[in-house]
């Protein structure tokens, strides 16, 4: 028998993001959460893929932990997330209209891109808090794309509310030549490092 099963069982997870693949995501860990976006203005002190998505999951968990602990008295577990899509040492974000999810995809279409995914875990009680923060990066190769291919991609949705102005899970999906790493980082949430990390210090 466990010997944490009774610990695990009082805790209250919560997931400080409202994207709904990193939702789905978490779900295929078989717990039961809550989800609690983080609101929080993002501040972004480099320049650096890896630190950017680290400081900015750190951010999102521990503005949800502290402000839920104050009307839980459960042990929270609360997981912040971040993703970045970076090309030649530049970050891309989420593009601000067409004319920049444009630039965007014109910038990876037929080259190798990197995207990085930063997780922290922030958990404990009002008494003690603990956190843990990793990151995953894959790289995503896109083959070449024409001038139609690409505006007939950014007369859809999907472009603008993702990192890179694509999501690899969706239609953007058949112009992806090669993955190395996980996939589901490139989705939103490197869910087996995720658990991985939960399990070892008991929180799963």
């Amino acid at each position: 028998m466990n010997p944490n099963i009774g610990m695990i069982m009082d805790y209250k997870y919560v997931l400080a993001s409202g994207s709904p693949r990193r939702k789905e995501l978490l779900g295929s860990l078989g717990i039961d959460f809550e989800v609690i976006p983080a609101t929080g203005e993002e501040i972004i002190e480099s320049t650096r893929p890896s630190e950017v998505v680290c400081s900015l999951s750190a951010a999102k968990a521990k503005e949800i932990f502290h402000k839920h602990l104050r009307d839980n008295t459960d042990t929270l577990v609360v997981i912040g997330s971040d993703t970045v899509v970076s090309y030649s040492e530049k970050i891309l974000g989420k593009p601000t209209d067409r004319k920049d999810a444009d630039r965007m995809i014109r910038s990876i279409q037929g080259n190798l891109h990197q995207v990085y995914t930063g997780v922290t875990i922030v958990w404990g009680s009002s008494i003690e808090q603990k956190e843990i923060t990793f990151y995953e990066c894959t790289d995503v190769e896109v083959y070449d794309m024409d001038d139609e291919e690409i505006s007939a991609y950014l007369d859809t949705d999907e472009p603008y509310d993702k990192a890179g102005a694509y999501g690899i899970q969706g239609l953007f999906g058949k112009y992806v030549k090669r993955i190395n790493g996980d996939y589901n980082n490139v989705v939103g949430l490197p869910v087996s490092r995720l658990y991985r990390e939960m399990k070892n210090h008991g929180l799963i």
